[in-house]
């Protein structure tokens, strides 16, 4: 039931994102901690839901050098120039676009690479998509697969976003089992 209301939580709040973005009143507060969905992983990692520009000025004023999207190209919350938003206030941009329902094991990969890029050179990552569903599903799988973290420690910050339904359970089954290089 915890479960299903974080879930609940999550989809209603996406909701307001949309309506923050087409309305010409803000709800949103530029910061960090404000961002949809915020989840700080460690002191190199954090992930969320789609920042605002003005909250992308904030994460880069707190020393975030790289960001990497997995929302899909024209999210209804999304930015529509995000890559020049965070490029132009010095930071790195990678897109990984996942397929919700279709998540794979190709972006997966793809988003091991950046990840690990980023790690090799000590980079802080701020890890978002529109709402934090797909970013803690991957990040849960890195931990797990890649990162050979413990399940149920990884799960914990999962479980603080939503409950994975059938496809994303599936995708955690065969990444999980096998290693990611």
């Amino acid at each position: 039931m915890i479960g299903f209301l974080k879930t609940l939580k999550t989809a209603l709040g996406y909701m307001v994102t949309l309506i923050d973005k087409y309305s010409p009143t803000r709800f949103s507060n530029p910061s960090l901690t404000r961002i949809f969905n915020y989840l700080p992983i460690n002191e190199q990692l954090t992930t969320s839901g789609q920042p605002t520009e003005q909250q992308f000025a904030n994460i880069a004023a707190a020393g975030f050098e790289t960001v990497i999207n997995l929302a899909p190209h024209g999210a209804e919350n999304s930015l529509p120039n995000e890559q020049q938003t965070v490029t132009d206030l010095g930071m790195s941009y990678s897109h990984i676009p996942v397929n919700f329902y279709h998540p794979s094991q190709r972006r997966f990969r793809m988003f091991v690479e950046a990840m690990q890029q980023a790690e090799h050179t000590n980079q802080k990552v701020w890890l978002h998509c529109a709402a934090n569903m797909r970013v803690s599903a991957f990040v849960y799988c890195y931990r797990c697969a890649v990162l050979k973290q413990d399940p149920e420690l990884a799960k914990k910050d999962l479980s603080k976003v939503w409950e994975p339904i059938a496809v994303w359970k599936k995708f955690f089954a065969q990444t999980t089992q096998q290693t990611v290089q």
